[in-house]
């Protein structure tokens, strides 16, 4: 089902397909940091402040450090970062959302309850709190795993409204008169459904994640030992880039995180206007 969506929407949205090329970019080059001749934490392994130039096409930094290649490992992780962070939150979303849409009742009640108070939540403030908490055994993971666990309210009340509405279909009485479990008509049933809007979440939950880590990164509020495009420009601020007319140790990162938000921008907004009746109706009426 998935397949034919993106199929369809790769043929008939220029948007989709622009994001996906934009995408397929960003992803190259984090899929070149295996290669790298340079460790990622290495320091003045090449002569550093060398402006974009044959072999150092990027330049390189103050710390001795290619940005190309330091670049790819940047890039890799922040993506790997986002993921993991919607791909957490997804799965709680989704068990709330559906459990919380198609049993109803006090069930219903209660976990909106929890779902309405991360909704109000001030996420920044509880993140930097938890990093000066976490200060000595803070990790990458860790403030993945924590940005995850406050990051699924808003699209579990989204998958929540759908689940309703699937509940009062037809098909959904006649799994219940087969002797389906609710697992079995959640999982096989209505999650077919859930699907395209989880697609579109999802890269709305990955923007969010990266421009959060980036932030926190910048600041200094996270681990500035793992490479990542937010502690790129940490380090490039710590020895004051622009100042001394490195603008490339800035400019690169900040490229790179820029095209990847328009990318999952253009998959996200695609999808929301695919799933959209409106939509459908003009497609149909086409």
């Amino acid at each position: 089902m998935m397949s034919t969506i993106f199929r369809d929407l790769f043929r008939s949205r220029r948007a989709f397909a622009a994001g996906v090329i934009l995408l397929a970019f960003v992803l190259i080059i984090a899929a070149m940091s295996p290669v790298s001749p340079y460790p990622p934490n290495d320091s003045f392994v090449v002569p550093p402040d060398l402006a974009p130039s044959w072999p150092h096409i990027l330049g390189t930094t103050s710390r001795g450090q290619d940005v190309f290649w330091q670049l790819t490992f940047a890039i890799r992780n922040t993506l790997l970062f986002g993921f993991i962070v919607a791909l957490v939150s997804r799965i709680i979303a989704l068990a709330v959302g559906l459990v919380a849409g198609y049993v109803g009742g006090l069930t219903d009640r209660v976990l909106m309850s929890i779902n309405d108070t991360f909704i109000v939540i001030p996420l920044f403030p509880i993140l930097v709190l938890f990093y000066f908490v976490m200060r000595d055994r803070m990790s990458w993971t860790l403030l993945a795993l924590a940005m995850a666990c406050l990051g699924w309210a808003y699209d579990a009340r989204l998958i929540r409204s759908l689940a309703m509405s699937l509940r009062t279909r037809e098909f959904t009485d006649t799994a219940i008169f087969s002797g389906m479990s609710t697992r079995q008509i959640l999982t096989q049933e209505h999650m077919p459904y859930v699907l395209p809007i989880v697609f579109s979440t999802t890269m709305n939950n990955i923007n969010w994640s990266i421009g959060l880590e980036v932030t926190l990164s910048v600041l200094g509020f996270t681990d500035i030992n793992t490479p990542t495009i937010g502690v790129m420009i940490y380090w490039a601020n710590q020895h004051t880039a622009m100042v001394a007319g490195i603008w490339w140790w800035i400019f690169f990162p900040v490229a790179l995180v820029v095209i990847t938000f328009i990318g999952l921008f253009l998959l996200a907004v695609s999808m929301n206007e695919y799933i959209d009746p409106r939509s459908r109706l003009s497609r149909v009426a086409a």
